[in-house]
């Protein structure tokens, strides 16, 4: 049976695969992110600059794989951020960073980029390649002083991208979306499903029962 290889720690992306019936292997990519977006032209399209990081997790993972899971499986590399106001937001990694995000994208809107790469790896030799970058518009509401300072405490804003969750407290917070929801999660559904059709493979021969 092909095997799913989730090239990510994130638990948002794992829980948007386990609800839709994969049960993926987890291997974190060993990228230094900071040290590739330094690396690229300024003048990189924001939608680039993410596909380029999970390219480069998708590949640091498929060199990775023990031999009987790189023997029939599709690694699944992915990298999220928020563009806004002309500049792409990461994680905050700090409580001061996340309040001044907040503060300027409160009541505003930016565009969540999720970058996919899918690699299909048969008898431990990459034999497809595709990479896409999917886009959701999101709608910040204005959490009062208080409420912002209660979200700041439980932790969750600084360690995902642009300072927000959807599926966490960071939703009480979100008037709308345009677009698909699991891309703002990090791994958009529709995106990857097209991305395994194009291998070959049914996403329900995927399924685990």
């Amino acid at each position: 049976m092909t095997r799913v290889v989730l090239g990510s720690a994130s638990s948002g992306r794992l829980r948007v695969l386990r609800q839709a019936g994969i049960e993926p292997v987890v291997v974190v990519s060993d990228v230094d992110e900071d040290a590739l977006v330094a690396s690229l032209d300024p003048e990189t399209p924001p939608e680039a600059v993410v596909l380029k990081l999970a390219n480069a997790k998708a590949l640091s993972v498929a060199a990775r794989l023990p031999a009987d899971v790189a023997a029939d499986c599709v690694v699944i590399g992915c990298d999220s951020m928020l563009y806004l106001n002309g500049s792409l937001r990461g994680k905050p990694g700090s409580v001061d960073a996340a309040r001044d995000q907040w503060s300027e994208m409160a009541g505003s809107f930016g565009h969540l980029l999720t970058g996919h790469t899918l690699l299909r790896l048969d008898d431990g030799v990459i034999t497809h390649t595709q990479g896409e970058t999917g886009s959701t518009a999101v709608h910040f509401g204005q959490p009062s002083r208080d409420e912002l300072s209660a979200y700041l405490e439980t932790q969750e804003p600084m360690n995902v991208a642009g300072a927000f969750t959807l599926d966490g407290f960071g939703g009480w917070f979100i008037d709308r979306i345009d677009g698909d929801p699991s891309n703002v999660i990090g791994i958009s559904l529709p995106l990857v499903r097209r991305m395994i059709d194009s291998t070959g493979i049914s996403v329900a021969n995927l399924w685990t029962a």
